[in-house]
């Protein structure tokens, strides 16, 4: 038996034997949350009683996931900068296009990003959900639910018989970050960098948390909202007047040119090079969930290897415009458990998410006749992996199938950690509704 799975059976073993301790201890890391930094606007990350554990076979699995997807990424991302007819493939206006087109202020493409995992830990098969790069966020969720499982009677006495642990994604990305800024031929010595986003939509907790950690490493760190920057005489100030030097970007890209106009201090300063900025508007190109049906696209097999072009047709679910000039609304109406409709160019889960075979026929084909036409894509419905789990502290107490969604966080084309999310039932899931978020480990072997 794999490691993973042994560790996996001695949670539910415990879990079996203690019910009631475990039902006590799943109210009492739901109170913990409700007192962390997690509780925000009367409302908490929910999670589930077995948190998930990974061995080295599976780590070492995203690591090499991590790598090949990464440098085919690098590869878009300068084909797109260099030739104007695979430019032409991408939904982008003018004035995108423009910003994505600037230089990136240090070497390589994507200096952060999430890889989101439809990953069937039997047999290693893996499809990709969907990218994130502007604002890949969530960090805190690990953090915080892990310091919760103190409180789990189940994990405390399988970290008495296994060495599990943790990732660390804050202190990690800060140096990732400084690393990437002292190569900017302007660097300074004691930069003050500027984390900046729309924060009524910013996660602040996890900006706070970044900020400590910046702070730790010897670094200013001031949270501004993007729209209150000014730049004056070539220097871009925050709203309290200190210089910026460095701006860690959480900001979209599809709220930056929601707002063209209001940001345009911060968007003089990147054309003028007068900050660095992780990460370039080059990332949208990944960020996008058009970039699907690029990979898929004839013109991609102009500049990628066999190889490359062989992991995306295996891993890379097929995703065309939910519009008449890639798809009949009859195919899909007809197969409704064959597709899901999403968003072009949203986050969050914002904006319909919807799999076919979570509705009736009736309902589905109303529903697609809704969207169709209405910028939204539709993409190859994918497997879900399933494990059991249980939720003494938001649900029913009892044992259910869980959706399984590993997100690879990406810090410079560096595997770095995981967020594990999950949902009761075998469809999709959903932010804030049925989600469910479970602290990550590595197992390195036994105890004793």
């Amino acid at each position: 038996m794999r490691l993973q799975k042994e560790v996996f059976e001695a949670y539910k073993e415990q879990i079996k034997a203690h019910p009631e301790e475990n039902r006590r201890g799943a109210l009492a890391v739901r109170d913990s949350l409700e007192h962390s930094p997690l509780f925000w606007n009367d409302c908490v990350d929910k999670t589930v009683q077995i948190p998930k554990i990974y061995d080295e076979q599976t780590i070492e699995e995203f690591r090499r996931i991590t790598k090949v997807t990464h440098r085919i990424f690098e590869k878009v991302i300068r084909e797109y900068r260099e030739k104007a007819d695979f430019r032409a493939l991408f939904p982008f206006s003018k004035e995108l296009e423009e910003l994505i087109l600037l230089p990136a202020p240090y070497p390589g493409e994507l200096p952060i990003a999430r890889f989101d995992l439809f990953y069937q830990e039997d047999t290693g098969k893996f499809y990709f959900c969907e990218i994130n790069t502007d604002g890949t966020a969530a960090m805190l969720r690990d953090l915080e639910m892990g310091k919760a499982l103190i409180n789990n009677p189940a994990h405390q006495a399988v970290i008495r018989q296994y060495d599990l642990e943790p990732f660390e994604l804050f202190d990690t990305w800060v140096e990732t970050f400084l690393n990437l800024y002292n190569t900017w031929p302007k660097k300074k010595d004691c930069p003050n960098v500027a984390m900046v986003d729309f924060l009524e939509n910013a996660t602040l907790r996890d900006f706070e948390e970044f900020a400590r950690r910046f702070q730790k490493a010897g670094v200013n760190c001031e949270i501004c909202d993007i729209r209150r920057l000014e730049y004056r005489d070539g220097v871009l100030y925050s709203p309290t007047g200190n210089r910026i030097d460095a701006i860690y970007r959480r900001a979209v890209t599809a709220d930056i040119m929601d707002h063209y106009q209001e940001v345009s201090a911060f968007l003089d300063a990147v054309r003028e090079d007068a900050v660095f900025l992780a990460g370039a508007f080059a990332t949208q190109i990944i960020h996008t969930k058009w970039l699907f049906y690029v990979l898929h696209h004839e013109r991609t097999k102009a500049f990628l290897e066999e190889e490359e072009l062989a992991f995306i047709k295996e891993h890379v679910p097929l995703t065309v415009e939910f519009a008449p000039e890639y798809i009949t609304l009859d195919e899909v109406q007809k197969n409704k458990d064959a597709y899901i409709i999403k968003p072009m160019d949203a986050y969050a889960s914002k904006g319909v998410y919807a799999a076919g075979r979570e509705y009736g026929q009736k309902e589905w084909e109303t529903l697609a006749g809704e969207l169709y036409g209405k910028r939204h894509i539709c993409q190859q419905y994918c497997p879900q992996y399933l494990t059991d789990n249980i939720d003494y502290a938001w649900g029913d107490g009892e044992w259910h199938p869980y959706i399984n969604m590993p997100g690879l966080y990406v810090y410079n084309g560096v595997f770095s950690g995981i967020l594990m999310r999950m949902a009761c039932g075998e469809n999709i899931i959903v932010a804030h509704e049925n989600e469910r978020t479970v602290p990550a480990f590595t197992v390195k072997g036994r105890k004793g």
